[in-house]
This record gives structure tokens, C-alpha cells and sequence, in this order.
């Protein structure tokens, strides 16, 4: 199976994490802070790592992107936080991170997350490069043909519908927002029960999703 590093400075949410995932069969390595996951990274390059935000010495963004500046940021990283806004998240997202574990952390949403990100295997490995004029050092993505092709298409224009990303953030954010519930709801046929679970939001919390955002209020089946 797969190595996981797991970085928490709560000694109860390593334990916790390490149990669960040493059940489904994988290796464990632990890190309470910064340090001793640079350690570990240097060490053994793991296949994924579950990074908290929140720590004393190097919050786990800053972590981030160092790995990224020094091209070490070539695995899967899941942030993890109980107090981070969506903004951090995002911000963590447009640095490498695949995806964000909100605490308290379900076995469901856990496994599913960590699932996922081992089947997009490694990332492209970042190499810092200097730039024409020797100025800063400046990162650059060494990627295969396949991963270029499917980045292409990921930011195509046809995907993104009336989206557009000359726009401030938090406007593209709720643009995209409406699209993808609505696609899910239409996918589902208006089931909130199976929106849910596809989204991984709490009814409760997708109702006033889906009021924030403004999505028409339809006739939904549980």
C-alpha cells in the first residue's frame, strides 16, 4: 500500500489519523511540527501527506511553499485545519495542495480523500530554476506530455461555461460554485440525500449553500 505522512502538532489527531489508515494497510510516518516534517520528507519521500495549517513553529501553508521552491512537492498534499477560512484554502489549493480536510475529520470524507489522492499518483516534480537575468529563482513544472494535455484542458474555455476569470476571486469562486451544484443536483435529479454524499456537505450546510448562491429552488427528492 501507500507511505502517508501524516503532520499534526495534536497528538490525538496523529494518533487518531495514523490508526485509521494503518488499518487500511498503509504505512505511517508522524510529524508533530515543521521540522520534523522536513525531516521525514528528506528521509523517505512519501506517497501522501496529510498537512495541518495551524502549527507553533511553520504553519503548514508556509510548509507548503517551501516544498514547492525547493521542488519537493512532488506527492499529493491534503491540508488539514478546524479554523481555516475558505480564502486559506484556496490559497493552499493554488499552491499544490489537491484538497482540504476541514476538522473534526469523518472516516468517510477521510478515506475518500486520501483514496483519491493516491490515485492521482505523484505530482509533477517542481525544479527551481533562475531566471534569464539572474534574478530570483523561479519555479518551473517539468511535466510529460499527458499531464500538459490534461492541464490544457482543465483550464479550456468550453468547461468553464460563462465563467470568467477576469473577474476578483470571490465572484469566479461563486460563479463556479453555482455551476458545479447545479450540475450535481441535475446529476442526482434534485436528490439532496445523493448531492450530499457527492459533495461531502451536510444537508443543512448544502441548503444554504445552494440559498447563498442564489440556485433556484426546486422540488427535491430526499
Amino acid at each position: 500500500m501507500a507511505r502517508i505522512l501524516v503532520v499534526d502538532d495534536e497528538i490525538g489527531i496523529r494518533e487518531l489519523l495514523s490508526e485509521i489508515l494503518y488499518d487500511e494497510g498503509h504505512t505511517i510516518e508522524l510529524a508533530e511540527n515543521a521540522s520534523q516534517a522536513r525531516a521525514s520528507r528528506l528521509r523517505v519521500r512519501p506517497d501522501l501527506v496529510l498537512l495541518d495549517i495551524w502549527m507553533p513553529d511553520t504553519d503548514g501553508v508556509t510548509l507548503l511553499k517551501e516544498w514547492g521552491s525547493q521542488g519537493l512537492l512532488d506527492m499529493p498534499v491534503i491540508m488539514m485545519s478546524g479554523h481555516a477560512t475558505i480564502d486559506t484554502a484556496v490559497e493552499a489549493t493554488r499552491i499544490g495542495a489537491i484538497d482540504f480536510l476541514e476538522k473534526p475529520i469523518t472516516l468517510q470524507r477521510l478515506l475518500k480523500t486520501v483514496s483519491a489522492g493516491l490515485a492521482r499518483g505523484r505530482m509533477p516534480v517542481l525544479k527551481p530554476a533562475a531566471s534569464a537575468h539572474n534574478g530570483p529563482a523561479v519555479v518551473v513544472p517539468v511535466l510529460t506530455e499527458t499531464v500538459q494535455v490534461e492541464a490544457a484542458a482543465a483550464i479550456d474555455k468550453s468547461l468553464l461555461g460563462d465563467i470568467t476569470l477576469d473577474q476578483p476571486l470571490r465572484e469566479a469562486r461563486d460563479a463556479f460554485e453555482r455551476v458545479y451544484f447545479e450540475y450535481h443536483l441535475a446529476r442526482e435529479n434534485n436528490s439532496m440525500t445523493r448531492v450530499s454524499e457527492k459533495t461531502g456537505l451536510e444537508r443543512t450546510h448544502l441548503y444554504r449553500k445552494l440559498k447563498q448562491l442564489g440556485i433556484e429552488s426546486r422540488k427535491r427528492s430526499s
